[in-house]
C-alpha cells in the first residue's frame, strides 16, 4: 500500500446502489426469517449478529488492510476487498446469518524457522475469510478473554512477552531454579477438532457462530496446486488461530492452576517454575500425560526438558544464573541477529552503504525495540561493535585495491603517513584490517551514526 492509509468507502456496509437500506442489523433492525432462517440455529445466543455488527465490521476491516499480506488462493488483495465487498457484502452477510457460509482453502507456504533447518507451515486465507475471521475474533475475545488465565501472555489485550519474561524472572527470584520447560509438537498443526470443537460449543450457544468456526477448520489446504483435506489444525496464517490455541491451552493452564504451580504461558511455550529437579521431573511426567491423554497433543520429548532456566530459552530471553538473575538474551537469539546482519551487509547484494544502513536502521530499530528489554548492556555494546566491524570489512572490500582504500581513506581525514600505511598492507584479511587504527579513525562510530545506524545499548533496561 505504499505506506498510504486506504479510506474505506462509506457504502461497504451501508446502503445498496439503489439507495434502499441494504444492512438491516447496522440499522438495528433484522431481516425477515424464513423457516430455515438463523432465528432457529442462534438457540440462547446472538454472536453472529455481534459479529456483523456495523462498528464491529469497520474495525475488522481497518485491521485487515492496515496488516496487509499476501493474497489467498483467490489472488485478492487487501486493497480490493473494500470494493468486492462493496458489490457483495449483501449475499456474504445472508450467508453468515443462515449458516451457509463455506470458505476458500488456505494457501500453504512454508517460511524459514529461526535457529532451525526446519521450515515453519503457514495457512493464507482468502483476504475475504481473513476479514471474516478478524470480525469473528473480535468478539470471541469480547466473550473469553476475561475468562483466561492470568499465567496466559500470548495473543491477549494489555498482555506481552516482555510481562512472560519479567513474571519468569520473578519465579526464579523467589527460590523456584529449576524449569520444567514444554515443547509441542507442530502444536498448531495438531489441534485436535473434536477437541477443540467440544470446548468451543461450552462457551458458544449461537450454532451459527460453531458452525462457522468448524467450516474454517474444516476449509482444507492448497498446496502445489491441489487442495487437501484438513482433519486436525488450526493453521498458523489467520486471525482464528490464536483465539483457538488460547482456547485449547487455557486447559492447561486451569489444571496448572488447580495444582498450584508456579507458571508462564506465551502461546505454546509453557515454563513451569519448580524448587527442585526430581520435583520438576514429577511435573513433566503428570503434565505430559494430561496433554496428550486430555487434549491429545503431543510433547517433543527432545525438546522439552527439566533444567536450570540459564540453561534455557524463553521467547529469545534467558537469565543469568545470580541470586537476583537478570534477563540477558538467548545465545541462539544473538546468533540469529549477527546471520541476519551478515545477509544484510554481504557484498553479493550490491547495495549501496546508504542502502545497507538503512536496511540495518529499519531491522535492529525493531529488533532493539525488543531485546533491549535484557539486563546485561555489555551484550548490546559488543553486538554495536562487532556490527561496526562487518562494515568496515564491507566497505574495505569495496574499496578493492590500495590506490582506491588509499583515496578513500584521505576523503575521511585521515593522514597521509597512516593512510598510505593501512592501503598498503597486503598481508592482512579484511576482517583482521577492520579494527586496524586508519580504519577505525575513518569510519568510526560517529560516522555510521552520521549515516543512521542506530544505537543499541543506550535503549538497554536498567
Amino acid at each position: 500500500m505504499g505506506g498510504k492509509r486506504q479510506k474505506i468507502p462509506n457504502m461497504v456496509f451501508g446502503t445498496s446502489a439503489g439507495g434502499e437500506a441494504a444492512d438491516h442489523v447496522l440499522e438495528g433492525t433484522e431481516p425477515r426469517m424464513t423457516e430455515t432462517d438463523p432465528e432457529s440455529l442462534a438457540g440462547t445466543g446472538r454472536w453472529m449478529e455481534e459479529v456483523l455488527d456495523k462498528e464491529n465490521l469497520k474495525v475488522a476491516l481497518k485491521r485487515v488492510i492496515k496488516n496487509g499480506g499476501a493474497p489467498g488462493i483467490d489472488g485478492m488483495t487487501t486493497e480490493e476487498l473494500p470494493e468486492f465487498l462493496k458489490a457483495n457484502w449483501q449475499r456474504i452477510r445472508s450467508q453468515l446469518l443462515e449458516g451457509s457460509y463455506k470458505p476458500k482453502p488456505v494457501r500453504r507456504v512454508e517460511i524459514p524457522k529461526p535457529g532451525s533447518e526446519k521450515k515453519r507451515k503457514l495457512g493464507i486465507p482468502s483476504c475475504l475469510d481473513r476479514f471474516i475471521q478478524q470480525a469473528l475474533q473480535q468478539i470471541l475475545q469480547k466473550h473469553w478473554d476475561g475468562t483466561f488465565s492470568n499465567h496466559s501472555y500470548g495473543f491477549r489485550p494489555q498482555k506481552s512477552q516482555h510481562q512472560a519474561i519479567a513474571k519468569a524472572q520473578e519465579y526464579i527470584t523467589q527460590g523456584y531454579r529449576y524449569v520444567v520447560d514444554f515443547d509441542l509438537a507442530s502444536f498448531f498443526d495438531r489441534i485436535n477438532h473434536d477437541v477443540l470443537m467440544g470446548l468451543v460449543t461450552k462457551r458458544v450457544k449461537d450454532r451459527r457462530v460453531i458452525k462457522l468456526i468448524r467450516a474454517f477448520l474444516n476449509a482444507g489446504v492448497m498446496e502445489n496446486g491441489l487442495v487437501k483435506p484438513t482433519e486436525e489444525g488450526a493453521p498458523q496464517g489467520g486471525p482464528l488461530s490464536p483465539i483457538l490455541s488460547n482456547l485449547m491451552l487455557n486447559e492447561l493452564d486451569k489444571e496448572l492452576e488447580r495444582r498450584e504451580h508456579k507458571f508462564v504461558r506465551y502461546a505454546d511455550d509453557s515454563n513451569v517454575y519448580v524448587r527442585s529437579k526430581r520435583a520438576g521431573e514429577r511435573v513433566m511426567a503428570s503434565v505430559t500425560k494430561f496433554l496428550e491423554k486430555k487434549l491429545r497433543l503431543q510433547v517433543n520429548k527432545e525438546k522439552s526438558a527439566v533444567a536450570r532456566p540459564w540453561e534455557r530459552k524463553f521467547l529469545g530471553f534467558s537469565f543469568t544464573n545470580n541470586k537476583a538473575p537478570k534477563r540477558r538474551i538467548a545465545p541462539t537469539a544473538l546468533e540469529q541477529v549477527k546471520q541476519r546482519i551478515r545477509e544484510i551487509t554481504s557484498r553479493k547484494r550490491g547495495n549501496t552503504l546508504q542502502q545497507v544502513i538503512q536496511e540495518l536502521h529499519t531491522y535492529l530499530t525493531g529488533w532493539v525495540g525488543y531485546f533491549g528489554y535484557c539486563q546485561t548492556p555489555s551484550t548490546l555494546e559488543h553486538l554495536e561493535k562487532w556490527i561496526r566491524r562487518k562494515l568496515r570489512c564491507m566497505i574495505w572490500k569495496r574499496w578493492k585495491n590500495g590506490k582506491t582504500r588509499y583515496r578513500e581513506l584521505r576523503k575521511l581525514g585521515i593522514k597521509k603517513t597512516q593512510a598510505a600505511e593501512g592501503a598498503g598492507d597486503g598481508k592482512h584479511g579484511p576482517w583482521h584490517m577492520s579494527r586496524t587504527p586508519p580504519l577505525n579513525s575513518a569510519l568510526s562510530k560517529g560516522y555510521f551514526e552520521s549515516l543512521g545506524l542506530p544505537r543499541l545499548c543506550c535503549r538497554s533496561a536498567a
